[in-house]
């Protein structure tokens, strides 16, 4: 590519607008929660449906990817986002919503593995990590910032940050028909080459990151969609409160992966710095159900979110240096088990939030020591360089 500077600012704000819209729904919910009489469970039933769409499209998704091009599904999976905020801007039952986060679910599983591919295919092993933080601070910034921005809309209606997000997808979408070019690839070494099948996923050298991916998305998704019912009941926060606590989060999470990644990635190496953070953001969504202030609550989560937004660009950056040319592969894999993450969380958080407001965040804290074991254990390992399809299952 010519520019990939250029081509590389498109992709971000492309998975920053799909995020946004995806956090938007976050401040609301208390207020849905209220006008539709749901319990808890319900509540994470709503927020893992997409979760488990996204599940489903991923493998598909990751095939397709590497057949049919990065750039196509990019441009679907917007057009299906775009859509799938239109129908939740306009539903009025909860099997509507059901249905618009399940559309939503699909296009995230479209978008994901395109761009990761995308991001692999126009830099290098020296420029991937900075390129891949760069892609995730897009992510959490905007699945951070979607709470805040739906709060501060919500201010003029329930609805009308699903409106503003159909727009602001449906304008991404059209605009990377136009100004996207498919990366260029070796198509005749991409067609010879065995595609990996379902097994490859526990290969040795992707399975223990895969579950680390999971580990993560568990994590965070019960956090964060317990997080504003949390402090609706334990201490009054309206949505602007959320939003200013989230929003506030989401600035410092994308700064440090901007400004610190990249740095402690060739420091340290993403072994070391996944297995920090877990054992951080362990330690700090346990310490949620001990504060009892505003601005408590407010440092605790914005550290908590600096933890969490180092560990998904580095689990990332490992794979994408793996991968060779299983990268759409991968992509997809990346993104089932961030799926089944974001889906077992909010189930899990929802149940446990209807027991006691402070049990999701001592399950989130059970999962993440688990998780940080695992990365010890991992971190002890040698890591493998040679070409993912010769290793050995």
């Amino acid at each position: 590519m010519k520019k990939p500077s250029l081509t590389l600012w498109l992709l971000l704000t492309n998975l920053l607008i799909a995020f946004l819209g995806i956090g938007l729904v976050i401040p609301v919910m208390p207020t849905l929660m209220n006008e539709l009489h749901l319990s808890g469970k319900v509540v994470g039933y709503l927020v893992a449906f997409f979760a488990v769409a996204q599940l489903l499209a991923s493998p598909l998704s990751g095939k397709w990817v590497d057949s049919i091009g990065r750039k196509k599904m990019i441009v679907i999976g917007l057009l299906m986002f775009s859509a799938s905020e239109l129908l939740f801007a306009v539903g009025q039952t909860l099997s509507v919503l059901f249905a618009s986060r399940i559309v939503g679910g699909v296009s995230a599983a479209f978008i994901m593995p395109a761009v990761t591919a995308f991001i692999a295919d126009i830099t290098t092993n020296e420029t991937r990590a900075k390129a891949l933080g760069y892609m995730s601070a897009a992510i959490s910034t905007g699945f951070i910032l979607g709470p805040g921005v739906g709060g501060f809309l919500a201010t003029l209606g329930t609805r009308v940050p699903f409106f503003f997000a159909a727009g602001l997808a449906l304008f991404a979408a059209i605009f990377s028909l136009i100004m996207l070019r498919e990366p260029e690839r070796n198509y005749e070494e991409t067609m010879s080459t065995k595609k990996p099948g379902f097994k490859r996923i526990f290969a040795p050298i992707y399975f223990i990151v895969f579950l680390l991916i999971f580990v993560l998305s568990f994590g965070l998704a019960s956090f964060e969609s317990i997080f504003s019912l949390f402090v609706d009941h334990k201490f009054g926060f309206t949505p602007a409160d959320i939003a200013i606590v989230i929003t506030g989060s989401g600035i410092v999470g994308a700064v440090a992966q901007v400004v610190l990644f990249d740095r402690l990635a060739k420091r340290m190496g993403e072994k070391k710095l996944i297995y920090l953070c877990l054992v951080l953001s362990a330690i700090l969504v346990a310490m949620m159900t001990a504060v009892n202030s505003y601005f408590a609550v407010l440092a605790v989560t914005i550290v908590v979110f600096v933890g969490f937004d180092l560990i998904r660009p580095a689990a990332t950056s490992y794979l994408s240096k793996i991968a060779g040319n299983e990268q759409g592969f991968v992509g997809g894999m990346n993104s089932m088990f961030t799926s089944i993450g974001n889906m077992i969380g909010p189930i899990v958080g929802g149940m446990l939030f209807d027991i006691d407001l402070d049990y999701p965040f001592y399950f989130a804290t059970i999962v993440l020591i688990g998780g940080a074991i695992l990365a010890f254990v991992w971190m002890r390992r040698p890591d493998v360089t040679k070409d993912p399809i010769h290793q050995p299952l």
